[in-house]
């Protein structure tokens, strides 16, 4: 029996997707677990896998195909030898239920079609006519009084209206009066009119534009600043990827984000309640300590997340990091891979950026944004010194906390970094 093959929410934030490809071909045997083709969702392109065996029977949708709703038929599936339907399978409880035969016309119908046998209703005599199908007619350019009508008491009702129309021939065109066209509208306040070249928002540049509107208009976000000073750890990672080195096969090479992912982790351990997020039952609590990381890719940001951060060591973290932004960028991230999270860290630092303020990623309560390490003049036991230092912004959910809570979780942030022998711990 021929099945549909539907378009899969591969997100939970997804409502419609791209097919970027077919990887099978019309006619071709597809087994459970082979992979069929290639959909752009809002968060990335992945891979979708049949569940059903069969043929291949008909592609509904071709490559390429934007905006392809979810759930919507997007392929048949049929079994080897099955005739090939025109279009999409109807659903199995429809195909296996006879069409139930049509009801007879009341009396009252039937007693009135007399007076309107010839397609007139009679001179001086009320037309029964609802006030929908008056004007839908009127609409139509149609006269009700040549109807027959199929409610009740001979009553003309929208179905009438729509019969007439299908079996209407096409009205002739007619020539359209000289008339001064009409002056150009306005253009609408924020309009561009400067010349410009167009490009058309993807999936992905959609959800982020509405989840992130939705995000500064419902969540009170406020801000805590702090420098941090890095010559300890930058001192510690460099001792630990000299001494990789030595090892050979196998050696790893930590970033400075490595080790910032390990320390903000530890601050969450040390500062729980700020691992959590709003619902309007309660606060959620989160047992498990897993930082989303920003990483950019070509049409926006994705986010995935190393899982159980405070638990693994630095080079674990840096070679989980360095295979999830890979992936990220190439679009191959699956969804346990970038969905969850109970804290985001957004870095710019390599970017020469300062100073900078992100907006929160919910459900989450909580973002660091991390600026550059720079040296730059302090002051030591009162002396004027130089030391490396490094500017970091913590974006909170005021609902979940508050300024004495985000300010905690801070010191505890800047103190491991500080102390970074603790990393090891």
């Amino acid at each position: 029996m021929a099945t549909n093959i539907l378009m899969p929410a591969l997100s939970p934030t997804m409502t419609e997707g791209t097919l970027t490809r077919w990887l099978k071909k019309e006619g071709e045997v597809v087994k459970a677990g082979d992979v069929i083709a290639e959909i752009e969702t809002d968060k990335a392109t992945m891979e979708v896998e049949a569940v059903d065996e069969g043929v291949l029977g008909k592609i509904l949708v071709p490559d390429g195909s934007e905006g392809v709703k979810v759930n919507a038929p997007i392929a048949v599936l049929v079994a080897e030898g099955e005739s090939v339907p025109a279009g999409p399978a109807p659903p199995a409880e429809k195909a296996a239920a006879a069409p139930a035969p049509s009801p007879a016309p009341p009396p009252a119908a039937t007693a009135a079609a007399p007076a309107q046998a010839n397609g007139h209703a009679p001179a001086g005599e009320r037309l029964f006519i609802s006030p929908l199908a008056r004007r839908m007619a009127r609409q139509a350019g149609l006269d009700p009084a040549t109807l027959v009508g199929s409610g009740p008491s001979g009553r003309i009702v929208k179905a009438d209206i729509e019969a007439a129309l299908r079996q209407a021939p096409p009205a002739a065109p007619q020539a359209a009066a000289p008339a001064t066209p009409p002056p150009a509208p306005a253009p609408r306040a924020g309009a561009i009119t400067a010349p410009h070249d167009l490009v058309p928002h993807s999936s992905m540049r959609k959800v982020i534009a509405r989840r992130l509107v939705e995000a500064k208009q419902q969540i009170p976000h406020f801000y805590i600043t702090l420098d941090v000073a890095l010559d300890a750890l930058l001192d510690l990672r460099a001792a630990l990827n000299a001494k990789s080195a030595k090892e050979g096969p196998g050696a790893f090479k930590l970033s400075v984000n490595d080790l910032l992912i390990k320390a903000a982790a530890l601050a969450l351990r040390r500062v729980p309640k700020v691992n959590a997020s709003f619902t309007e039952d309660g606060i959620a609590f989160y047992r498990d300590v897993d930082i989303s990381i920003a990483v950019a890719i070509p049409d926006g940001l994705i986010t995935p997340i190393i899982r159980h951060a405070d638990e693994k060591g630095l080079a674990a973290i840096s070679n989980e990091m360095k295979t999830l932004a890979a992936r990220a960028r190439a679009g191959k991230l699956k969804p346990e891979e970038f969905q969850g999270g109970g804290f985001s860290i957004s870095n710019l630092g390599m970017y020469g950026v300062r100073e900078f303020a992100a907006i929160i990623n919910p459900p989450q309560s909580a973002i660091l944004a991390i600026g550059a390490g720079e040296k730059r003049p302090v002051v030591k036991a009162g002396a004027l010194a130089i030391a490396t230092l490094m500017t970091c912004t913590l974006s909170v959910d005021h609902r979940v906390v508050d300024g004495a809570l985000g300010a905690e979780w801070l010191a505890a942030f800047k103190a491991i970094v500080e102390d970074p022998l603790s990393l090891m711990l």
